[in-house]
C-alpha cells in the first residue's frame, strides 16, 4: 500500500507552478467589469 503521509512528506511543488502563479496574479488585464465603469463614466461625460 501507498503511505500518503510519507509521500506528501516528499513532495515539493515544481519552479514552472511557482512562476506561473506570480504571473497570474502579476497580470493586470482589463476584465467586463472595468469596461462597464469606463463605458458608465463616458455616458456620464457625455450627458453632462
Amino acid at each position: 500500500m501507498i503511505d500518503f503521509d510519507q509521500e506528501l512528506k516528499k513532495f515539493h511543488p515544481s519552479l514552472e507552478v511557482e512562476e506561473a502563479e506570480d504571473a497570474i496574479y502579476g497580470n493586470n488585464v482589463t476584465d467586463m467589469t472595468d469596461i462597464m465603469i469606463q463605458m458608465m463614466n463616458e455616458l456620464k461625460g457625455g450627458e453632462m
